[in-house]
């Protein structure tokens, strides 16, 4: 099997990113880029990232999740802590997110540490969800060998009739992480190839450092 790829063309020239138009704290330009991409509403998610994580067996893997809260401290999102994510975290919480949103030519790369949420947070989020979200999350060994559907479904069914009329506590095993970013690259699509890469790296003063990388 062979496709050549080699043909496929784009231009870029949505926009520009130059040093003298950015704000001092990546989460602040976050922000602003996350607020024009949903404003566009062109992108489906614009909250799906990709989470990147070191397994047991040395490879990265990557996986989209959801973002679902950003503010200055970071970014969280919700998962299994039994997971195969959640289990890579918890021997090495150095992670990388990334957000990629073609509809403006835009991509962040973030590097940084996953820490748990409090409880009550993690508790208060899984209260939000939609009961069908719920009993999934309680059903689901994630990332664990299962023999068929047939049996996740059989297993949901019986989930279902046990909490009818009754409220679903959050597992113990699911919950939230924040990531607390090191390092936050910002890229724009330019003409010829030549896009604007912006890098934030912060420092031990907790000042962030601004660099331009070559694209």
């Amino acid at each position: 099997m062979q496709k050549d790829l080699s043909g496929y063309r784009k231009a870029y020239g949505k926009s520009e990113l130059v040093e003298t138009n950015v704000p001092d704290n990546p989460l602040q330009l976050f922000q602003t880029w996350f607020y024009e991409v949903e404003a566009a509403e062109t992108v489906d998610e614009p909250n799906a990232m990709t989470i990147s994580t070191i397994g047991f067996d040395g490879f990265p893997k990557g996986r989209v999740v959801l973002m679902k809260k950003f503010t200055y401290e970071g970014f969280i999102f919700y998962t299994n802590y039994n997971s195969e994510k959640g289990r890579a975290i918890a021997k090495n919480p150095a992670v990388c997110l990334s957000f990629f949103w073609p509809n403006l030519e835009r991509q962040v790369v973030i590097k940084g540490y996953a820490e748990k949420i409090a409880e009550n947070l993690s508790d208060g989020y899984f209260e939000s969800r939609p009961r069908g979200s719920q009993l999934g999350a309680v059903v689901s060994n994630q990332s664990e060998v299962i023999v068929s559907r047939e049996v996740l479904e059989k297993e949901m069914a019986q989930l279902e009739q046990k909490f009818e009329g009754k409220e679903i506590e959050r597992p113990k095993y699911w919950g939230g992480y924040l990531v607390r970013p090191i390092s936050m690259e910002f890229w724009q699509g330019r003409p010829n190839r030549l896009h604007d890469r912006i890098r934030y790296a912060l420092q031990e003063d907790y000042d962030w450092k601004i660099e331009r990388l070559a694209p």
